[in-house]
C-alpha cells in the first residue's frame, strides 16, 4: 500500500492558479479580404478616400449551457479542469465554476492551485460554505493541514451538524501534530455520522497510525461493509490486516479492487514491512500518512 493510499484514507470524504491558462475557444478565420483600392473623387469637394475594411473580429465566447455543464462533469479530471477554466475565463465572477475547477485540480493532484481557486471564491464570498470545505480539502490533500484548520473551523461554525468540516478539522489537527484535539474531532465527526464510511475510516486510520490496531480494525471493517463503501475503504482494511501479518485476508481484499501486479507489489511491501519490529511498523505507517 503506497503512502498516497494512506494519505487518501485520512482525507476520505472529509473525501491551479499558479498560472492556469485561460482555455478560451479558438475559431478559424481566413486572412482578411484585401481592401479595395481608393478611387479618386470626381470633384474637388470629395477628396477623401473610402476607409479600408476593418479586420474580422472573433465572436465573444459564450458560457456553456446547463446541458454542456452536466456533460463536462462526466469527463476525466483533466477534461473537467479545462472546461471549468474556460468558464472562469469567460466569467470571472462565476464562483460555481471556480469551485468545480478547484475540485478538478485537486483530483489531478494540483493541490496548491486547487486551494488558490477556492480561496479566490472566499475573497468574494468569505462565508461560502462549499469554498471553505474545498479550500480545507486542498490544503489537507497537500499535507498542509495547519493552514486548513481555520477554514474547517469556520465551516463547522456555519453548519455545526455537518460531519464534513469536523472530519476535515480532525485530519488537519492530526497533520499539525495536535493529536488529542484530532482524536476528539474524529470522535465528534463519527457521532454526527455514525454509519458513514468516511467517518469510520478516518477514525480507524487515526488509531492505526497511533499503533492501536485493536481499535482500528473494527472501525475499518465496519466501514468496508457499509453500503456506500468502495475500494478505498477495503484497501485501508487490507493495509491494517497486512501490517498485522494477516496476509491471506489482506490479499483477498486487495484482489477485489487492484490488478495482479499492484497486489503483488503491495503484498511484497507488507511482507517487507512486517519483517521489522511491530512498533517500527506502526511508526512507518504514521510517517506515511
Amino acid at each position: 500500500m503506497s503512502s498516497t493510499s494512506i494519505k487518501r484514507a485520512l482525507v476520505a470524504g472529509a473525501a491551479l492558479l499558479i498560472a492556469t491558462p485561460a482555455l478560451g475557444l479558438t475559431f478559424p478565420f481566413g486572412a482578411p479580404a484585401k481592401a479595395p483600392a481608393a478611387q479618386p473623387s470626381a470633384g474637388p469637394a470629395a477628396a477623401s478616400t473610402a476607409p479600408a475594411n476593418a479586420p474580422a473580429q472573433r465572436p465573444k465566447p459564450t458560457k456553456a449551457t446547463p446541458e454542456q455543464k452536466a456533460e463536462a462533469e462526466r469527463l476525466d479530471p483533466l477534461g473537467r479542469a479545462a472546461f471549468w477554466a474556460r468558464e472562469v475565463d469567460i466569467d470571472p465572477a462565476d464562483n460555481d465554476a471556480r469551485l468545480k475547477l478547484a475540485k478538478a485540480l485537486r483530483a489531478l493532484g494540483r493541490n496548491e492551485e486547487a486551494g488558490a481557486a477556492a480561496d479566490q471564491v472566499l475573497v468574494m464570498q468569505p462565508n461560502n460554505y462549499e469554498a471553505l470545505l474545498e479550500s480545507a480539502r486542498a490544503k489537507v490533500a497537500g499535507n498542509q493541514g495547519f493552514y486548513a484548520i481555520d477554514d474547517a473551523q469556520r465551516a463547522a461554525a456555519l453548519q455545526p451538524n455537518d460531519w464534513r468540516p469536523v472530519s476535515l478539522l480532525a485530519v488537519a489537527l492530526s497533520q499539525s501534530e495536535r493529536d488529542q484535539e484530532a482524536l476528539a474531532a474524529h470522535q465528534k465527526a463519527l457521532a454526527l455520522a455514525p454509519n458513514n464510511p468516511a467517518t469510520l475510516t478516518n477514525l480507524g486510520m487515526y488509531y492505526a497510525t497511533h499503533g492501536d490496531a485493536a481499535q482500528a480494525e473494527p472501525l475499518l471493517r465496519k466501514a468496508a461493509d457499509m453500503p456506500g463503501a468502495g475500494a478505498q475503504e477495503r484497501q485501508n482494511l487490507a493495509l491494517v490486516l497486512g501490517l498485522e501479518g494477516r496476509f491471506d485476508e489482506a490479499e483477498r481484499l486487495e484482489r477485489q479492487d487492484l490488478p495482479p501486479a499492484a497486489v503483488t507489489n503491495n503484498l511484497a511491501y507488507l511482507h517487507a514491512t512486517t519483517d521489522t519490529v511491530r512498533p517500527h511498523t506502526w511508526d512507518s505507517l504514521r510517517a506515511n500518512q
